[in-house]
């Protein structure tokens, strides 16, 4: 599952984004709105956790201007078709900002402060919304992908996984027939590496370590799942 955090303030952001990354969620940053959009293009998020307040210019006094454009976003992305869950943080307890962010397509309201526990709580409750909707577990012979609980089996054992191996096995279970090249898989999973290709082939390589060699297939110019 994917999370893209939009979020100008680093102090909350980073924490965030190092508790889902450590629950094993694909979690990206965008540190403003122009970053978010061009993120969403390519990451095709499962939830989007959304900042309501972004500075912009300045006050003829010089302090920075505050503006509720996450709201505008939101409405944005909706209009545009993004079927994913979003999930505002906002330290505006007014019931008429809680109300009109529901009505432009937020799914869930996080008043700040809040505590982490609280957050991940709301994260799973609505990614298991979604995956209500759509398929939520892969099962193949001898290999379960729980896209929910966040794990996977082999022959009814746990794998212990990274956050990227999982991510990567389970964009292969999602889409088992499907044959994703290479440039594919280093945009989603390793965009700031250098040596992309050799990186790519270690966690591949470490994926068929822990199940078998004919789970990832090498195939033309990618891979896809065997089995």
């Amino acid at each position: 599952m994917r999370i893209l955090i939009v979020e100008d303030e680093a102090g909350l952001a980073q924490p965030l984004l190092a508790l889902l990354q450590k629950e094993r969620y694909q979690a990206f940053w965008a540190s403003n709105l122009e970053e978010a959009y061009i993120h969403l293009e390519s990451l095709e998020p499962d939830l989007i956790v959304l900042d309501i307040m972004f500075p912009q210019g300045e006050t003829w006094s010089g302090d920075t201007r505050w503006v509720d454009a996450g709201f505008e976003f939101a409405q944005t992305v909706r209009r545009a078709g993004y079927r994913g869950s979003i999930l505002f943080l906002s330290a505006r307890d007014a019931v008429e900002d809680r109300v009109r962010g529901l009505d432009l397509g937020g799914d869930d309201y996080l008043l700040k402060p809040f505590s982490l526990a609280e957050f991940l709580a709301r994260v799973r409750a609505l990614l298991r919304r979604n995956a209500s909707h759509k398929q939520s577990t892969f099962q193949r012979g001898p290999l379960q992908v729980d896209f929910v609980a966040r794990q996977a089996l082999w022959h009814y054992k746990r794998l212990e996984l990274s956050e990227k191996e999982f991510a990567l096995l389970e964009l292969l279970a999602m889409h088992p027939e499907r044959v994703f090249t290479v440039e594919e898989l280093l945009e989603r999973f390793f965009p700031e590496a250098a040596s992309g290709h050799r990186i790519l082939r270690v966690y591949v390589h470490r994926l068929r370590e822990k199940l078998a060699p004919e789970v990832i297939l090498t195939m033309p110019g990618g891979y896809r799942l065997g089995l």
